[in-house]
């Protein structure tokens, strides 16, 4: 069989003799937790295929993983134990939680593990050399393991112990099945013809997503902007945006993506109608503003509804589709009409789709069409620099190299 050109030479976990061995798995169970039970199980869901390859291979398997900012000292706020639960739910199977993410206990516990069985150390971050890739978290975590496998897309982009660190420490090292499948999703993206590639971004500040947009840029025919920072784009157009969240200093920025967007021939569809408030407070009202230009006394909260179904025109006739960012204040139901019509419009379209960040993920599915989306990547942050072409250095650590 041909060789796929889009994916690169990755080393898979299913390659490792891991039968009978432990193997530290790091996963991404950065879920949100609402009055202390897991909202959104889907990371530990797509979790499931690496998790479950090592049961059945008789891997003595450990996993680590972050949830949250916990500043490096533990904090009962931040336990993965709700995460854990959810895990020996999902898996049928007892799944061990550790009281911290190394020491004496976890030691202890990963020595005891017999085949088959899993144990989930506690938040990495309750470490302070987690986010500072030391040295002696690094070889602590790797002297737990025989073998390690990054299945953490998420945090690819950081550089710390539990992904670049301990990789150093370890003698055999390995792509998870969703780490590879996020790396050759993307890869597929970036290597799709220009033609009908739309690109749907959203969120609060154009500085942000700079970089991606002069990006994708060279790879689009079409870009939609919406959220916050379709705001910043219409003031420097010289449009009125009332109190709208706006990046002054970022108005040539605007300018200069329109000006190389039109010498490339790049369509950049911005709102034309608006929902807005007074202010942006919990039972804000929306007032409807029909067209570009808004009043002083407003702020624009999400794109109306002849944007909505315009943006929807453009993703049902397109090939490609990548979209990242809500298009309005998604979390707040009176002004998440454009976000979640931009995921109906595109789980409509016959277009190969590839959805990035958590509040464009989490209306993909809360939409009950997640199955119609090509691919719903875990990692909105590394997705994005993914993109801009930056070296991520957990995929680096694993021995990756971009395709030239």
């Amino acid at each position: 069989m041909a060789a796929n050109p889009r994916r690169p030479a990755m080393n898979l976990i299913d390659k490792l003799p891991i039968d009978g061995h432990r193997v530290l798995i790091r996963v991404d169970f950065n879920v949100p937790i609402e009055g202390g039970d897991v909202a959104d199980d889907s990371r530990i869901r797509a979790a499931l295929p690496t998790i479950v390859h090592a049961i059945e291979r008789g891997a003595r398997v450990i996993l680590c993983s972050h949830l949250g900012r916990p500043k490096g000292k533990p904090d009962p706020a931040f336990s993965l134990a709700p995460a854990g639960s959810v895990l020996a739910e999902l898996l049928g199977r007892e799944v061990i939680l550790s009281d911290s993410p190394v020491g004496d206990g976890p030691t202890r516990l990963a020595k005891d593990l017999r085949d088959g069985g899993v144990l989930l150390l506690e938040n990495v971050r309750f470490h302070p050399g987690e986010t500072s890739n030391d040295d002696a978290l690094s070889k602590a975590l790797a002297a737990l393991t025989d073998f390690y496998v990054n299945d953490a897309f998420g945090t690819a982009h950081r550089a710390h112990a539990s992904t670049v660190g301990v990789t150093q420490f370890v003698r055999e090292k390995a792509f998870g099945f969703l780490m590879a499948k996020e790396v050759e999703a993307l890869g597929r993206l970036l290597a799709a013809p220009r033609e009908g590639f739309v690109a749907v971004l959203g969120g609060a500040k154009v500085s942000d997503k700079i970089a991606v947009i002069q990006r994708l840029l060279s790879k689009v025919d079409t870009l939609l902007i919406g959220g916050a920072m379709a705001y910043t784009f219409l003031a420097a157009q010289g449009h009125r945006v009332g109190r709208s969240l706006v990046e002054e200093g970022h108005l040539g920025t605007a300018r200069d993506v329109l000006s190389t967007a039109k010498r490339r021939g790049v369509q950049v569809l911005l709102p034309i109608d608006h929902r807005c408030a007074t202010e942006l407070k919990p039972d804000a009202k929306p007032r409807f503003v029909t067209e570009v230009d808004i009043s002083d006394e407003l702020m624009g909260l999400d794109i109306g509804d002849r944007t909505a179904a315009a943006y929807g025109e453009v993703l049902r006739a397109a090939k490609t589709v990548f979209w990242n960012g809500p298009m309005g204040v998604f979390e707040q139901p009176a002004f998440a009409h454009g976000t979640r019509a931009v995921a109906d419009a595109l789980a409509a379209s016959s277009a190969w789709s590839v959805v990035g960040g958590g509040d464009s993920v989490r209306a993909v599915n809360e939409s009950g069409k997640a199955d119609a989306i090509g691919h719903i990547s875990t990692g909105g942050g590394a997705s994005l620099e993914f993109i801009e072409g930056r070296e991520l250095p957990g995929l680096t650590a694993l021995g990756y190299r971009r395709p030239t």
